[in-house]
């Protein structure tokens, strides 16, 4: 069977508004499709999206965050996966984790000269939020790297290189 057949089932369970049906039907192909990465993703995505709506964790942050690292082990290469994981770990607070993951992401897209993108712009925005749930004066000297990678996100997004952004900021206006 074809990922795209694999995966049609839980899709038209969605579109069709079934989103426990879809994530019951991928929780079961994960373990008969063990080196499946799509199916794993879409477990995780489908799950989190569950527990997004209920504002609650109906399935476990550990069970989701398992099959990202099991879709990402299988697939390494691929940006989604590692973009979607490190959203997650920063929507569960573990910011150091999303972090690393951020940056191996932007090294990704580094490696095939594509600058800073919207994901990053984003992330860039969301490690601040977090971090000032953590320490609202931002002064901890354990969040400062995170912040500085915050900021040469947030001015890549702009289309500014750091150098470029910290000359603009210095001229007389």
């Amino acid at each position: 069977m074809s990922d795209d057949e694999l995966l049609q089932g839980p899709i038209e369970m969605l579109r069709n508004g079934d989103l426990d049906g879809a994530i019951a039907d991928l929780d079961a192909k994960m373990s008969s499709n063990k080196t499946n990465a799509q199916v794993h993703h879409m477990y995780a995505e489908f799950a989190n999206m569950k527990n997004m709506e209920a504002q609650d964790d109906i399935i476990p942050g550990g069970k989701i965050m398992m099959a990202y690292k099991k879709a990402m082990q299988l697939d390494e290469e691929n940006e989604e996966y590692i973009a979607d994981f490190a959203t997650f770990a920063l929507e569960c607070r573990r910011i150091p984790v999303a972090v690393k993951e951020f940056q191996r992401y932007a090294k990704k897209l580094e490696l095939n000269d594509i600058p800073t993108d919207e994901v990053l712009f984003n992330a860039s925005r969301n490690i601040v939020d977090a971090i000032e749930v953590m320490d609202p004066t931002k002064k901890n000297p354990m969040v400062q790297p995170w912040l500085k990678q915050a900021l040469i996100w947030a001015v890549g997004g702009l289309g500014y290189s750091p150098e470029e952004a910290i000359e603009m900021l210095s001229e007389d206006a």
